[in-house]
């Protein structure tokens, strides 16, 4: 047994290390020193293409559909990326645990950088969607590897300032995807979305293979990979999350093809824990649940990723629909999160060092349902300041709250187990965010349906299929049913925050009655 995991032995029995920030930090004999600029920036290269991916392509689509075809299904070319991404991160994490982060990083950006270029040369829809794919199963490496690395390199002092630069590296280049996407689309070829990638890619893989050093470890921690734990878990996660994303707009959600997909989903649910608990080393070792820290970690964060569905995928609608914003404006209201997100998330190791991870991040989510709960009071219309407003409160409340979860967490673990936990929190938060797509979704589906049906006015669209494109030219409608619409909308997005706000306080339920109040903090040392 290694050094982290003696330690981790002490932790589940009990003998943490006393206030949830542990001792002062200090490097022992062997242990690498801060890493250097080449590093940083490789691992902020990596984050920022994993992160731009996700959302580069949407203003292309029109570009795309035109030059492919295959417009029924060209959702896919984001579902496909979000399923790989979400399901490969346990993967990845037990081998990072198992093999190390550099071999797992490089594997990633690899296989990334080859699904860009083939997505470049794509003949049609379907060859575009699967490229797609490819570009996920490599995205997921580095979306949790470069978290873990950033754990591993920093001492706990330090991590809170190299966590907020990936937040706001996060963030930014979420947000700028878009109008990139945009740009290269009118005035180069949507090709150059993803050939862009090929020489940051390029760049951060030499970076990382030249610069990155890790610490040598003793070979007899590495255990048998659990080949068949990952396969069930990839084929679980990817039809229940096929039935999340899928339900309701391809499909009923009482139809048959949703029926069977979560029938599946559960039966792979179940040969998941069978196979899992016969392995030597699983892809989801049972103690990711088993420890109280990680399991509400885990839990508030998947909270986390269904409250962010409201202002992420909801708000630009409510903008542009009832406030009458540009695309531009509306996309100025949701980024103004990203000011205070990554500020407060840089700030909150002040505060948890003198109250713990718990408190701190309790008091963040705490804000955050206040918060959410408000944008309910905005009146109709609304100023576009106000939901502004709102949204510089909400990242500051956020930043609060996430980050202290993740550096506290990653705290309380040993360097063969963090690459697990991390991911384990990730894959949370994606399921979260998935879960909250199509949960929020069917609330705002069944408000906007009901104010529809029972207003007199004429007009107005009979069918849900019609808000959209009602919604895109109002001046075809009669100014009475026009208003009408704005305010269904409006009620909708209410609402929406309303079920975001009961997320908020389901987090701190969770942080209050599961966490422990001090994390079980190891003491830093060299791990070997």
């Amino acid at each position: 047994m290694g050094t982290g995991e003696s330690h981790d032995a002490a932790a589940r029995a009990g003998h943490g290390t006393g206030p949830d920030t542990g001792p002062r930090p200090q490097h022992a004999p062997g242990r690498p020193g801060r890493p250097g600029r080449p590093v940083v920036a490789a691992l902020m290269l990596a984050m920022a293409l994993a992160a731009l991916e996700g959302t580069i392509v949407a203003t292309a689509v029109p570009q795309i559909v035109g030059d492919l075809g295959g417009f029924s299904v060209f959702s896919w070319l984001f579902s496909g990326y979000l399923l790989a991404v979400t399901v490969t991160l346990p993967v990845y994490g037990k081998l990072s645990d198992t093999f190390g982060r550099k071999p797992v990083l490089l594997f990633g950006i690899g296989l990334f950088l080859a699904g860009s270029l083939l997505c470049s040369l794509a003949w049609n829809m379907a060859a575009l969607i699967a490229f797609r794919i490819v570009q996920g199963l490599g995205g997921g490496a580095l979306q949790g590897t470069v978290q873990t690395l950033a754990a591993d390199l920093y001492p706990l002092k330090e991590r809170p300032r190299i966590q907020a630069r990936m937040s706001t590296v996060w963030a930014t280049s979420a947000i700028a995807g878009p109008a990139l996407g945009g740009l290269l689309a009118a005035y180069a070829h949507w090709r150059w979305i993803f050939l862009i990638n090929l020489p940051l890619g390029a760049l951060a893989l030499w970076l990382v293979a030249r610069h990155l050093r890790e610490p040598h470890r003793r070979p007899a921690t590495r255990g048998p990979v659990d080949w068949a734990g990952a396969l069930t878990v990839f084929a679980c996660g990817a039809t229940l999350l096929l039935a999340l994303v899928q339900g309701g707009v391809a499909w009923p959600w009482t139809s048959a093809p949703s029926l069977a997909l979560f029938a599946a989903s559960a039966a792979l649910a179940g040969a998941v824990v069978l196979v899992e608990r016969r392995a030597a080393e699983p892809i989801l070792p049972g103690w990711v649940w088993r420890r109280r820290t990680i399991a509400a970690v885990n839990l508030a964060m998947a909270a986390l990723g269904l409250l962010m569905v409201a202002p992420m995928v909801f708000l630009p609608t409510y903008a542009q629909s009832v406030l009458g914003l540009d695309p531009i404006g509306a996309g100025f209201v949701m980024s103004v999160m990203t000011l205070s997100w990554p500020l407060s998330a840089a700030l909150s190791q002040h505060v948890y060092r003198r109250i713990g991870f718990r408190d701190t991040a309790a008091l963040g989510i705490a804000l955050a349902a206040v918060i959410l709960f408000s944008f309910t009071l905005l009146p109709h219309p609304a100023r576009p300041w106000q939901p502004a407003l709102i949204m510089l409160l909400l990242g500051a409340a956020l930043g609060l709250f996430q980050l202290p979860l993740i550096v506290g967490v990653q705290s309380t673990v040993g360097w063969s187990e963090r690459g697990t936990t991390t991911a384990s929190v990730l894959f949370t938060r994606q399921v979260g965010q998935s879960v909250g797509a199509a949960l929020l979704g069917a609330v705002a589906n069944a408000t906007i349906s009901a104010r529809l049906a029972d207003s007199p006015l004429p007009g107005l669209p009979t069918h849900l299929d019609d808000v959209s494109r009602a919604l895109d030219q109002p001046g075809l409608l009669p100014e009475a049913a026009a208003d009408h619409l704005r305010a269904a909308v409006a009620a909708a997005v209410d609402h929406i925050y309303l079920g975001a706000a009961c997320a908020a306080l389901a987090a701190l339920l969770v942080l209050l009655l599961l966490a422990p109040r001090r994390f079980p903090v190891l003491p830093e040392q060299h791990e070997e």
